[in-house]
């Protein structure tokens, strides 16, 4: 017996490193294919608009030498409009799925969602804030509301974010059902101060705030993208930084606090890092639904819950979405679109409602 206990322990080492092998390659697989479609996805949103439908615009412009084959007009057209798009939605696309991720970290829970603690709705209070006070602001101080749209929703985020964690504080630090509830009651007055901005906005403003609330890319151009850049770039890195960390939450609080972690400093951390990356996505996007709660969880599902492997999966996965939905939105209706947040509902739905069924079942994802 005590040989055979011997062999079994002395197997297991290897068995451990095949396995790990195993699922490396499996990983490596799903990036490359996420990779060849995001590619895939890319010389079709740059193809594709109301000028015309024709790949060799997408060629055209990633070769110089084959310039000449396409008007002027259409170059400027590839550059300046569908080049932009393509941009913002591929860093969207990440962004949200990033900070889907992390939010489903920091709650342990694979359906929670930044909108679930208020990110979301603090976030386009103040934008609808900006928008509908952006003709008062031109004509007294000269100040023009898309520069400051950014700032203003970061702003608006990361506030209703602290406020929903402050109010979900205890003696016991912050539990995760508090600060789920806390953030329901924020969303809804956030919606409630959403629909009173609206009432008092001049038409314009109204159309504006109506089409930003269900999502668009067509806003997309080099100065907002440039503007924005910085605080997505350090949502970005901010949460993959932090992989390790989250990935040791997982297993529990004391766990990870037994591994070294600084549970306080990490949640805070976090928290921050997502209203940054949720707050400056919503300014230049509006309200996209649905991406942030359904991608980290199919990624979960194909290379698992440790965030080393599956946050790659997620900004790759959350990109590809994006654009897709994107040039759904873009072709279902020609010559006009679609808001972007329709389509990701009309997709997001019913696999939320698969998610929630599952749910039901036994957990294998380590949540």
């Amino acid at each position: 017996m005590n040989t055979l206990t011997f062999s079994a322990r002395s197997q297991r080492p290897a068995i451990q490193r095949s396995w790990l092998e195993s699922h490396q390659r499996k990983v490596g697989f799903w990036l490359a294919g996420l990779v060849v479609l995001l590619l895939l996805a890319s010389v079709a949103s740059l193809s594709f608009g109301p000028a015309g439908w024709d790949i060799r615009f997408a060629i055209a412009w990633a070769l110089p030498d084959s310039w000449h084959t396409i008007s002027q007009l259409q170059l400027n057209i590839i550059s300046e409009i569908r080049l932009p798009r393509l941009c913002l939605g591929m860093l969207i696309g990440a962004v949200l799925a990033q900070t889907g991720a992390a939010t489903q970290a920091l709650c342990r829970n694979p359906l929670a969602d930044p909108s679930v603690i208020g990110v979301s709705s603090g976030a386009a209070v103040m934008a609808v804030g900006m928008i509908a006070l952006g003709p008062l602001l031109q004509s007294k101080f000269g100040l023009k509301a898309e520069l400051l749209l950014p700032y203003a929703a970061f702003t608006g985020a990361l506030t209703a974010t602290l406020l929903v964690y402050q109010f979900a504080k205890s003696d016991q630090g912050v539990q995760v059902t508090s600060l789920i509830l806390v953030g329901v009651a924020m969303n809804a007055l956030g919606f409630a101060l959403i629909g009173l901005l609206s009432f008092y906005s001049d038409d314009s403003s109204l159309r504006l705030i109506n089409y930003w609330t269900m999502g668009s890319l067509a806003g997309a151009n080099w100065s907002s993208l440039v503007q924005a850049m910085p605080l997505l770039l350090i949502s970005l890195l901010g949460l993959w930084s932090k992989r390790h960390q989250m990935s040791l939450l997982l297993l529990g609080e004391s766990e990870a606090k037994y591994m070294g972690v600084n549970i306080k400093h990490l949640k805070n951390q976090i928290v921050v890092f997502v209203a940054i990356g949720v707050g400056a996505a919503v300014a230049l996007t509006g309200l996209v639904g649905f991406l942030g709660l359904v991608i980290p969880h199919l990624s979960r599902l194909l290379v698992g819950a440790n965030l080393k492997y599956m946050m790659p999966v997620s900004m790759l996965l959350g990109a590809l979405v994006l654009l897709a939905s994107d040039w759904i939105a873009r072709i279902i209706v020609t010559p006009a679109e679609l808001p972007i947040g329709i389509v990701t509902a009309i997709i997001g739905a019913p696999v939320f409602i698969w998610m929630l069924r599952r749910q039901l079942m036994p957990s294998r994802d380590g949540y």
